[in-house]
């Protein structure tokens, strides 16, 4: 049994060894854009606490989700934030199974790249829909007598910068159209319906995506537009952007579709430019073997009718020569 372990053990070291190797060569290359999307979460927080700042409370607007769904109450608002986590780690967690096993599809730098593509894009717009028209919130801590609902000014440009994280995160006011838990949870969904390999758990995904809709209505935490807009919103920006974005090179095969180098790359380029040359010269070779000879048909037609030339000649010299009459 402990051998056993210890070589199941080898061999799973041996393929995250390999693989971290890939990944790392892929961020390397990636590393910038990658960078870029993750610094961009900051700037969305950042924008997110700054309409905090604008937020005034007052009446909630009224809603037809509201009206159909039940209110959950604070002691059961925590429900949404635990389908939305299990969302986000699960989602986390398979994106970085090809590290442990063999049934890989992608590559988890690039993976990452589009996911971090559909996030920015989607929150860009986010960004600029909450600052137009600031809403009075649905949330308890944004009603009208909270001492949440409203922030004073800030002492300094730090407090600003600092976002007061977690906390300015979870008792965030104003910043309602469109909702940013369902852009992360509809991207997730979306990636994971295209790249995961269970159609089991694809429908499940969208369960899951629903189920996170409704709760956010019932817990009071966004109005229905708010999920509403996310849906269309959500889907339009990754489908817009996917189509746009280069296909990754999909791995079920078994054959690795990476280029080591930009040599390589480079060197597999021009084999493949000069495939159909070297495949004309090929079959003109065993064109000349199957004929017994190496020399070219212009070069053998031409000697044929020197041939015959030559043989014409020599008879009439030889007619020449004999006499008359014998």
């Amino acid at each position: 049994m402990a051998i056993y372990i210890a070589r199941e053990a080898t061999k799973l070291w041996r393929k995250v060894s390999a693989e971290t190797t890939v990944e790392l060569q892929l961020l390397f290359e990636n590393w910038r854009l990658l960078l870029a999307g993750l610094v961009f979460q900051y700037v969305h927080g950042l924008a997110a606490r700054g309409v905090h700042y604008l937020h005034r409370p007052g009446p909630i607007l009224q809603d037809l989700g509201f009206m159909a769904l039940p209110e959950l109450g604070k002691d059961k608002g925590y429900l949404s934030e635990t389908v939305f986590t299990s969302i986000f780690l699960t989602f986390v967690l398979w994106s970085f199974h090809p590290f442990i096993y063999h049934s890989k599809r992608f590559y988890t730098v690039l993976l990452w790249r589009r996911v971090l593509a559909f996030l920015v894009a989607s929150q860009f717009l986010r960004i600029i829909t909450f600052y137009s028209t600031q809403l009075p919130g649905p949330n308890y801590h944004c009603r009208e007598g909270s001492k949440l609902a409203t922030l004073p000014p800030p002492n300094n440009v730090l407090e600003v910068l600092l976002i007061n994280f977690p906390r300015g995160i979870l008792f965030g006011c104003g910043d309602l159209i469109f909702s940013s838990h369902m852009i992360f949870t509809l991207v997730f969904v979306r990636t994971y319906h295209k790249y995961g390999s269970k159609r089991l758990i694809k429908l499940f995904a969208w369960l899951m995506a629903i189920i996170q809709s409704l709760l956010i209505i019932a817990s009071r935490k966004h109005y229905s537009v708010d999920v509403v807009v996310a849906w269309y919103t959500v889907n339009l920006v990754v489908f817009f952007i996917d189509k746009n974005l280069p296909e990754m090179p999909d791995r079920t095969s078994g054959s690795s579709l990476l280029p080591v180098s930009a040599k390589d790359k480079d060197d597999r380029t021009k084999e493949e430019l000069h495939k159909p040359e070297k495949e004309s010269k090929m079959k003109e070779e065993l064109h000349k073997l199957l004929n017994g000879n190496t020399v070219d048909s212009t070069d053998r037609r031409q000697r044929g009718q020197m041939n015959g030339k030559h043989g014409e000649d020599m008879n009439h010299a030889l007619g020449d020569a004999t006499p008359n009459g014998t």
